[in-house]
Formats: structure tokens, sequence, C-alpha cells
């Protein structure tokens, strides 16, 4: 059965590369929602609400009905957009994981906001997030099961393969 492997988490938290790590490993799909939304504006000069999300729920919704595992890597800070991504692979009859990547030093968090580059090279109009727009963004708290994992003070590596644990003793 495909698999979502649906990730969340505030900008700087590690999610994009672990995110990427988990394409690989489980040779999915990537959707970064960044990518989407930069391309709509470059593009088609839109001002961006959540056409980037429900882009991204298409385009995942086709992959997941073909038998390919799909990750999707966003913030995905509020309640709606997280039911959304689920009803995705419901309606594909897909299996879903979501994943919550934290960063749970302050100072650390801070430091890699502050000091990160945009890349890839399509993404070069992308406004980065300030520290003061980090904290102040809205992010809802969770109320269902997720795998979460803490970034701070760990390596790229060990982040990666906490997760990959998580997800293999999910899959049973």
């Amino acid at each position: 059965m495909p698999t979502l492997y649906i990730f969340s988490g505030l900008p700087g938290t590690g999610k994009s590369t672990l995110a990427k790590l988990v394409a690989q490993h489980y040779r999915a799909l990537y959707l970064r929602i960044d990518t989407i939304e930069q391309g709509l504006r470059d593009l088609c000069s839109l001002v961006i609400q959540s056409e980037g999300y429900r882009l991204s729920y298409r385009i995942a919704g086709d992959n997941l009905r073909l038998g390919l595992n799909v990750v999707a890597d966003s913030c995905n800070p509020i309640e709606l957009t997280r039911r959304e991504w689920e009803q995705v692979a419901r309606e594909a009859e897909a299996d879903f994981r979501n994943i919550e990547v934290i960063c749970s030093d302050a100072a650390e968090h801070r430091v890699r906001i502050e000091t990160r580059r945009t890349e890839p090279p399509e993404l070069l109009g992308l406004k980065l997030p300030t520290w003061d727009e980090v904290e102040n963004r809205e992010y809802h708290p969770w109320n269902v099961d997720r795998i979460i994992v803490d970034t701070a003070g760990r390596s790229v590596s060990e982040s990666a393969n906490e997760l990959l644990a998580q997800l293999e003793e999910a899959r049973g």
C-alpha cells in the first residue's frame, strides 16, 4: 500500500532535510510546498494563499493512486491542512504518516533561521522568514498522534536514523 508521509513543522527545524532523506529512502515522490508556491508566483504572477497546498493535494493523490509513496514537505501549521493531507491519502486508498519536526532549543533554532540560505536555484526568489516571523507564525497544537523528531543538538544523520526507525516501527 502506498504511503503519504506528511511532514509538518516550523521553518528552520530541519524538516526539508529530513523529508528529502525519507523520499530517497522510500523512493518516494517529493513535493515541497515552497517550490510549488514559488513556481506559481514566478510563472503566473499569483499572490499565493492556499493554491500551493491545493495543487500539491492533486499531485499527491495522482501519484498515490499509481501506487507510489509521496513525501509532502510543508509547514502544515493549521489543523485544516493537516486533515486535508490525510483526506488525500484516504481518497487514494493509501496509508499516511504524520511527522512533526521540531527544534526544542530556541537559541539553536534562531541561529538556523538567521543563517540559512535559499536553495535550490528554483527558489532564489523565495523570501525566507525572519526569526520574529517564525516565532509569531500561526501554528496550531496537534490533537492526533504523530511521529515527533526533535533535531535540537543532533546531527542530520542522528535525526534521520531516529525518524526512519520510528517509521519502520509504525509500519509494524
